[in-house]
């Protein structure tokens, strides 16, 4: 078997240890009850909140209230909502032809913001993007969180697409997620967890994009503690399903 080449990430001060955490929470936060008969509901209220708190993260910032209740026609939000309502049908596709759903992700992301004759065609990036695809597709060897985050980061950096090139780069870390296993029913909101810690995000971003030891260190640190967040959020999201029934 092949090594996995992402291995020696691992070993970065203090990476393991925070991965080993976000998984426990995770865990802890997928027992709760309201997900042994709610977690449709649970799922549809995270994916809401996914979608606002990416959105927000390109600088388009909108109450949730307001984007739930249907009066938001920005097209940033409306094709943060396309993403996330539509990931469920990417998750076993993004494992065999990821260059063919980051395309679809951007047309469903950009449409209504950029030219169509732009939407799913790369502006840069083509070479980098290639080797990410390569280190997507079939690869079992890679632990799902530090698979997640590098998809992430790297497509952060490059932003090979035109307009929302974000909404992309956290929808397909969350596809990774998801068709990995770590959260099989999409209920981990790491965007709301990024956008919850924005500043660190931005910087941690930015330190990755330098491609220092360091830098890239502190980006998955970062993605550790915004997975954190986003298994926090479950059992409150969950609370709020069962409040109107008593439970």
């Amino acid at each position: 078997m092949t090594n996995d080449p992402l291995a020696p990430l691992l070993a970065l001060t203090g990476v393991e240890d925070a991965f080993t955490e976000a998984r426990e929470r995770v865990d802890a936060a997928l027992r709760h009850r309201a997900l042994r008969r709610n977690g449709g509901q649970v799922a549809a209220e995270v994916g809401l909140r996914a979608a606002v708190a990416s959105a927000a993260l390109e600088d388009h910032r909108y109450d949730l209230a307001d984007v739930r209740g249907g009066t938001v026609t920005d097209p940033i939000v409306q094709g943060a909502l396309r993403v996330s309502e539509s990931l469920g049908g990417m998750t076993d596709l993004w494992p065999r032809a990821p260059r063919q759903v980051l395309a679809r992700l951007h047309m469903l992301a950009a449409r209504g913001s950029v030219a169509e004759s732009d939407l799913g065609r790369l502006i840069s990036g083509a070479d980098r993007i290639d080797a990410l695809a390569g280190l997507v597709a079939g690869n079992e060897r890679t632990p799902p969180l530090l698979l997640a985050a590098i998809v992430h980061a790297e497509l952060i950096t490059l932003r090979p697409f035109a307009g929302p090139a974000g909404v992309v780069a956290r929808a397909a870390a969350r596809l990774t997620l998801v068709s990995r296993g770590f959260d099989a029913r999409g209920l981990v909101g790491v965007e709301a967890g990024h956008l919850t810690r924005e500043p660190e995000y931005v910087g941690s971003a930015g330190a990755y994009a330098t491609g220092t030891p360091d830098g890239v260190r502190s980006w998955l640190r970062h993605y550790a503690a915004a997975v954190i967040e986003g298994a926090d959020e479950i059992p409150r999201i969950g609370d709020e399903v069962l409040a109107p029934s008593g439970g």
